[in-house]
C-alpha cells in the first residue's frame, strides 16, 4: 500500500509524478528535486552551489511537513550535469547532511529538467 501525501513545501511537479510517496512500512520516497521556484516556472540559482542550497532547503521543508528531519534520510542520489561541480555541491550538501551521513550516490548526467545543474532525490524512514 502506498500514499502520496500533499506537501505545501514542494514545488508544483513538472510532470505526472508525486513529490513524495509513503509506503506502508514508513518509507518515504522523494522524487528528485531541482532548484525550482515555488510555481515551478524557473530555476533558482545560477551555480551548482546555489541550486544545491535551494534543493536542500526545499527538502528540509518537505521533511518537516511530514514530521521528519534530515536525520531520517537513509539514502540520497545526486545528479550533476558536470562532475566539475562536485566540490561546490558537496560543500553545501555537507552542511545539511554531514552529521547524519546517509548513503549516497552521485552521478553525472547529460541533461536535467529545465536546464538544472543539480537534482537530488532522497529516501527517508520514520
Amino acid at each position: 500500500m502506498k500514499e502520496a501525501p500533499t506537501l505545501h513545501a514542494a514545488p508544483m511537479p513538472i510532470g505526472p509524478y508525486s513529490p513524495v510517496v509513503r509506503t506502508s512500512g514508513d518509507l518515504y520516497f522523494f522524487s528528485g528535486q531541482i532548484a525550482l521556484s515555488a510555481d515551478a516556472t524557473e530555476i533558482v540559482g545560477s551555480t551548482a552551489a546555489e541550486q544545491t542550497e535551494r534543493i536542500c532547503t526545499t527538502l528540509v521543508a518537505m521533511l518537516k511537513e511530514l514530521g521528519l528531519s534530515i536525520d531520517n534520510v537513509v539514502k540520497t542520489t545526486v545528479f550533476l550535469r558536470s562532475m566539475d561541480d562536485f566540490a561546490s555541491m558537496n560543500a553545501v550538501y555537507e552542511r545539511y547532511f554531514g552529521t547524519s551521513k546517509p548513503a549516497r550516490s552521485t552521478v553525472e548526467v547529460s541533461r536535467l529538467p529545465k536546464g538544472a545543474l543539480v537534482e537530488i532525490e532522497i529516501i527517508a524512514v520514520r
